[in-house]
């Protein structure tokens, strides 16, 4: 039996952005696979945030929450190296009954950070680190000032010298860690993360609601008649248009979303009958007014509509409704919003950057982010012929299959007992 603490701070945002989104279905399947081993879910906040986490009810499910204000909490850890958050977790543990071994010579087995975080922890206890990307380092113009100043705080390369495992969801962030940081390569495990519960049924991977925390959103078996019926109920609720091309996620510079505009109106020179309006949905990001401000000056401001933030059960019937997918972002360390969009049967557009291709494989239409030009030239080909939208569509389906959070769940586990 091992004692595993695990970070949930990066949960405690209002919106569950994509590492939220990895944090939470990574740890629902790994407690339904996981019946031995003891997890202590370690959170801090001055409010009390313990109704806005994820229940999970598994009886070796603990949780651990402290009180300090997180921005004192911070400069301590940074400052001091104190306190050592695998003992903190233990003596919160043995106040509250919870099952710990005795020995007070005895840490935690494993400290596992899904993201990066203030972290300090006793050499024994063996530390599993979650890199989802370092776009930090190659784009600080995508970050604020306050971004940036927390990054060079928490020491990012220092906590991956002190990691005894690095995940990282693809092959480009690994090359990235070795490259950039100089890391060992063989400290660094490549685990892709799955398909989010929102778009998986009992009879479409027969995975049903394995992996599920109580929180999760009902599953939408795709292409049947409940997720005609929702798409149909998504376009009267945002009042969406019959054809139209979809972005979904932060509105921030890094996700290129005035490229994106300017290759919608490209494509709409270049194919003037065309009736295919732009929706744009997500939460607003840091630096967006600019963004808004281009698509209200563009000649075709009367088709462009955003949405603003989409609830996670929404998704998988927008992207159903859309006749297409366009994901320009400049960089990422996975993707989520591809694939969740491959899974849904929406082809997709997105850059031949970073981990996409990687992600996508031959399932996507891969374009230059830097080249407006290159991602109307996809829509036009996408939207036109028929051929290769039904070619790529399948190919969607079929590599999205390749995502699955019960294997990533056992992979983790697999680390845990080598």
């Amino acid at each position: 039996m091992s004692h595993i603490g695990i970070d949930l701070r990066c949960l405690l945002t209002p919106h569950r952005t994509g590492i939220g989104e990895y944090t939470v279905e990574l740890l629902s399947a790994v407690f339904a696979l996981d019946h031995h081993n003891h997890y202590y879910l370690f959170y801090n906040s001055y409010q009390d945030v313990f109704l806005d986490l994820p229940q999970w009810e598994q009886a070796n499910v603990h949780y651990v929450g402290t009180r300090w204000p997180n921005k004192l909490f911070n400069t301590i850890v940074a400052t001091t190296r104190r306190p050592k958050l695998d003992k903190l977790i233990i003596d919160y543990s043995k106040k509250n009954n919870f099952q710990f071994p005795t020995t007070d010579a005895r840490p935690l087995d494993y400290f596992f950070s899904p993201h990066l975080n203030f972290t300090a922890l006793s050499p024994k206890t063996k530390h599993i680190l979650t890199i989802h990307d370092i776009s930090f380092e190659f784009f600080p113009k995508f970050f604020t000032p306050r971004q940036r100043l927390w990054h060079h705080l928490v020491s990012p390369k220092k906590q991956c010298e002190r990691a005894d495992i690095i995940l990282t969801p693809s092959a480009n962030t690994k090359r990235d860690l070795v490259d950039y940081y100089k890391i060992n390569e063989n400290k660094i495990k490549v685990v892709f993360p799955g398909l989010s519960s929102t778009f998986k049924s009992p009879l479409e991977g027969g995975e049903g609601d394995v992996g599920q925390s109580r929180t999760s959103p009902k599953p939408m078996r795709i292409g049947s008649p409940s997720s005609r019926r929702e798409s149909a109920d998504i376009r009267k609720k945002y009042n969406l248009p019959d054809n139209f091309i979809l972005f979904l996620g932060t509105i921030e510079p890094r996700k290129n979303i005035t490229g994106l505009i300017e290759a919608f109106e490209i494509f709409n020179i270049q194919y003037p009958i065309s009736n295919t309006s732009l929706v744009i949905a997500g939460a607003p990001g840091w630096n967006n007014k600019k963004i808004y401000e281009r698509a209200a000056k563009s000649k075709l401001r009367d088709k462009i509509k955003f949405l603003g933030f989409i609830k996670p059960e929404e998704k998988p019937a927008l992207y159903a409704a859309a006749s297409l997918f366009v994901y320009p972002s400049f960089y990422e360390g996975f993707g989520f919003p591809v694939l969740e969009a491959m899974a849904s049967g929406a082809p997709v557009i997105t850059s031949n950057r970073a981990s996409l291709p990687e992600i996508t494989g031959s399932a996507a239409y891969l374009a230059n982010p830097n080249k407006p030009e290159e991602i109307a030239e996809g829509m036009r080909s996408l939207l036109n012929n028929q051929s290769l939208r039904s070619q790529t569509i399948k190919n969607s389906l079929e590599q999205a299959k390749q995502f699955n959070w019960n294997q990533t769940a056992q992979t983790f586990l697999n680390l845990l007992s080598s």
